[in-house]
């Protein structure tokens, strides 16, 4: 017997569910409820003035539409509650408990009820409701919250330390309060009187707006800010002009932080570094290589978390920094990560994956962070962004909070407590996602989630969500949030909704794994839907191992499996690394073909598959219905990034030059592949985070961008932090005190133009970014696929308004391609590669008397021409 657990569910109005031990039609079972939240166990017996509701068994258990929409529960005991709706109402205002007793009256049984389904069934209205702070065209401001278990909710002025009373509307559990315009600027609170399940009592809380759409510093207040302000407006907002608008299939993504991108460019203003008004500095280094890549190919440039989260101190003069001279320290030092750990959770630094507010800009990424000028600066950022040619994707993190409970961060969980919150079989809040599970499976969660998305696309003109953990969410909710984006109109919003991308991580684990509790939004139950997934089928075969490996050397296709042999035992003998490297090759082609279910290719067994067939740990490797549906690649934020793991993985001794022609070899992928290029950003530039593979709360020293070649390319900065990677450390030491794993300016730029050369080439062909699984088919080929492929070298062939030949070189050996069909034809190295004036890869030819197409070693060689009539 346990109160302070909820192992019951009140799913709607007349139906609890609750799983218990032995047979169930010998006990009396009740539900109560005290209103003023008495209820104790005392000698066995449940004490404190409450109320009981009868509970009747149903022997049939749960409707198949109950069972349908409550998976998880399908097999629990089924109970009739027997009350009318306000009587309903009250009692979920207060302490619910579910009771069991034997027939002579005994408590057997008393647990705390869960209660999400019964306020979804009875306030299923609120979901039509516009809650935060809202202006009206005759001068009138409304400031409205969802918070139906409350006793009573006041709103809180900060600047006279006031209250003002709100009243509830009853049928949506809506609190509301009315003024005018003359509260702009005003800085305000909810004061909420509800019982709280964390500490089994009724709580008084004060806490910030949900719905927020201004902070002032640190996040302590809301603030009434309309949103439509001119003074908020940034100068032709109004008729931003945005660059044309990309098909997912032909959308090549760079990613960033906020912070990493400026904090360390001496071109920017040192006021700007580090902030969105950096990206309006237009020729800083950072900008001006902005632009390089957009007029290249690059079409959307991703930010990392960049609404308001919990962990970094806002302003600038309260964020600590490192009081020693890291760079006077050896490369290999361990001085670094324990200097930066003394200051971790003070510093400006973090990736931004611990929501507070989800719906306003962050203030950390601002010049001022005290009240509504972030929003003017973070609409200054689209509009440079868009200037140079690029559209802006935000990084969502809607899946989980960064705390629950009656804790000051845990703003859902203080207004509507036992709500927002994926709860558990007996009550606690899943953490699964690392943090505080959300519940977008719920009416009032999954709306926030909308609203919010549209607060971004309309009022910030974002282009794309890229969301985190997506598979956490139900696949319902992300198409509500598809189908809302594409309701919006330039006419109407300002904004072509069907135009702004998704994508996210389809990953499938946790409390959800399998649609325990809903059918997912995850890799293979998003087909057909036009939303992307990260393909990590691919990312594996390239990079070699698996994203949490604990030996990092084992070996992929670009990281010299087999070809480039590094003698460790994690890669097996010979004969298995060949027998690993023709499945890794197999699995690159299901990639370079969109990763499409439906795409049939002669496989390394000489048997025609389909993706579908074809496996993946066990999973169907290709899971696409369209190849818009694929996002290729190689690297992100998280894990190593490129150059890091090729440092791991790649034999000692390999020259500067030779690693940046493996780092180009493995970036190929993301720009010649149907689908989705996504690049972690610096990647094209040789960009290391010192070995890190989880740089989230690793301050700038390990994480920033070094826009000035004298300062390296971030690798040597010390021994990545312990706190998380302190087992890789006897594997990272001796790297990086190896100074030939440091490129030199020239490399660097050698890297980035080859980068620069393969964007121009798929932006100039309509073969990369194909529509239709029928049209990959139809023109994508690898016609040298089977039993005797070249180990390391893959051959795909585009066929259409022209003709093309792309040979990826992994081996350190120049290979050599034979495909008689095309003898007779006309080949030669593409104008763009011929162009770049690398030496090496001017080798290239093609010989029609043969049909023999030769590429030097390590080398990604595109043809173009004709072939013979036949």
């Amino acid at each position: 017997m346990d109160l302070t657990r909820q192992r019951a569910h009140w799913i709607d109005r007349s139906t609890v569910v609750w799983r218990f031990e032995g047979p169930v039609g010998d006990r009396r079972c009740d539900l109560v409820f005290s209103p003023d939240a008495a209820l104790q166990i005392i000698d066995g017996a449940l004490t404190g003035p409450h109320e009981t509701l009868p509970l009747r068994i149903r022997p049939s258990g749960l409707s198949t539409a109950q069972r349908q929409k409550w998976p998880h529960l399908a097999d629990h005991a089924a109970f009739t509650v027997e009350a009318d709706e306000d009587t309903i109402k009250y009692a979920l205002r207060g302490q619910v408990a579910v009771t069991a007793r034997d027939d002579g009256g005994w408590l057997l049984v008393v647990t705390g009820a869960q209660l999400p389904g019964v306020l979804d069934d009875l306030y299923a209205d609120a979901v039509h409701v516009d809650l935060g702070c809202r202006f009206h065209d005759d001068g009138g401001v409304t400031i409205s919250v969802w918070a139906p278990t409350a006793k009573n909710v006041a709103l809180e002025w900060s600047d006279d330390g006031e209250t003002q009373p709100m009243w509830r509307d009853d049928h949506t559990g809506v609190w509301r309060v009315d003024g005018d315009w003359g509260w702009t600027g005003r800085r305000y609170r909810f004061r909420v009187e509800a019982f709280h399940p964390a500490t089994q009592r009724i709580e008084t809380m004060s806490v910030t707006d949900p719905y927020s759409v201004a902070l002032t510093a640190n996040s302590t207040h809301s603030v009434v800010a309309n949103l439509l302000d001119p003074l908020l407006i940034p100068a032709d907002w109004a008729t931003l002009r945005k660059p044309p608008p990309v098909a997912p299939a032909r959308a090549q993504v760079h990613e960033v932080s906020v912070r990493d991108f400026s904090i360390y460019d001496r071109s920017v203003p040192e006021q700007r570094r580090g902030t969105f008004a950096a990206f309006g500095t237009p020729n800083s280094t950072g900008m001006r290589h902005l632009r390089r890549l957009a007029d290249a190919g690059v079409t959307h440039l991703h930010l990392l978390p960049a609404f308001d989260f919990a962990t970094v101190p806002e302003r600038r003069e309260e964020q600590a920094t490192p009081q020693t001279d890291l760079a006077a320290l050896p490369p290999d030092s361990p001085e670094q990560q324990v200097e930066i750990a003394k200051i971790r959770d003070k510093d400006g630094y973090n990736w931004g994956y611990d929501p507070l507010h989800y719906s306003v800009p962050e203030g950390s990424f601002a010049t001022d962070p005290d009240g509504p000028g972030r929003t003017t600066e973070f609409r200054e950022m689209v509009a440079a962004l868009n200037g140079a040619g690029l559209r802006v994707v935000m990084d969502v993190v809607y899946n989980h909070t960064i705390a629950g409970g009656v804790s000051a961060h845990a703003v859902l969980d203080r207004v509507v407590p036992g709500y927002y919150h994926r709860l558990l079989a007996d009550g606690r809040v899943a953490d699964s996602t690392c943090c505080a599970n959300t519940a977008p499976e719920h009416a009032m969660m999954g709306k926030l989630v909308v609203d919010s998305v549209l607060r971004w696309a309309v009022d910030y003109k974002v282009d794309g969500f890229r969301f985190d953990l997506m598979a956490h969410h139900p696949k319902a909710n992300i198409l509500a949030v598809r189908e809302a984006l594409d309701r919006l109109t330039p006419q109407r919003d300002g904004v072509d909704g069907r135009a702004i991308l998704i994508y996210g991580e389809g990953w499938d684990f946790g409390e959800v794994a399998g649609n325990q509790r809903f059918t997912q939004a995850s890799q293979h139950q998003l087909a057909g839907t036009g939303v992307g997934t990260f393909n990590d089928r691919l990312r594996d075969a390239v990079r070699g191992g698996q994203a949490f490996e604990t030996n990092p050397r084992s070996q992929g296709y670009a990281s010299g499996l087999f070809t480039d042999p590094n003698e460790d035992d994690v890669n097996g003998p010979p004969e298995q690394q060949r027998a690993l490297l023709r499945h890794q090759q197999d699995l690159i082609k299901i990639g370079l073909a969109g990763n499409l279910a439906t795409y049939r290719f002669v496989a390394a067994s000489g048997a025609t598959v389909s993706g579908g067939d074809y496996l993946y740990n066990g999973s169907p490797a290709g899971y696409c219905a369209a190849p818009g549906e694929c996002v290729t690649y190689v690297d992100a934020h998280d894990n190593e990034i490129l150059y890091d793991t090729l440092a791991f993985k790649l034999p000692a001794g390999i020259a500067p030059i030779d690693r940046a022609r493996m780092q180009l070899l493995a970036l190929s992928f993301t720009a010649l592949s149907q689908g989705m290029g996504f690049v972690a950003a610096g990647s094209e530039r040789l960009r290391s985070k010192s070995l890190d593979r989880n740089s989230f709360d690793s301050g700038d020293w390990f994480n920033a961008i070094r826009w000035d070649p004298a300062e390296g390319n971030g690798f040597g900065l010390g021994l990545p932090p312990s706190w998380d990677n302190e087992d890789k450390w006897p594997f990272a030491a001796p790297l990086l005190a190896d100074p030939l794993l440091v490129p030199s300016a020239e490399v660097v730029e050698w890297t980035v133009e080859r980068y620069l050369e393969l964007l121009r080439i798929r932006r100039d062909s309509p073969l990369f970014g194909l529509a239709t699984a029928v049209e990959v088919q139809d023109r994508v080929s690898f016609p040298l696929s089977g039993p005797t492929e070249t180990p390391g070298v893959i051959t795909m062939r585009l066929s259409g308004v022209e003709e093309l030949l792309v040979i990826f070189n992994a081996a350190p050996a120049t290979a050599t391609q034979k495909l008689p069909d095309l003898r007779g034809g006309d080949f030669a190295l593409h104008p763009h590669q011929r162009a770049g004036g690398d030496p090496v890869l001017a080798k290239s030819v093609f010989d029609p008397a043969t049909g023999i197409f030769t590429v030097p070693a390590r080398s990604v060689a595109v043809f173009t021409g004709s072939a013979p009539r036949r």
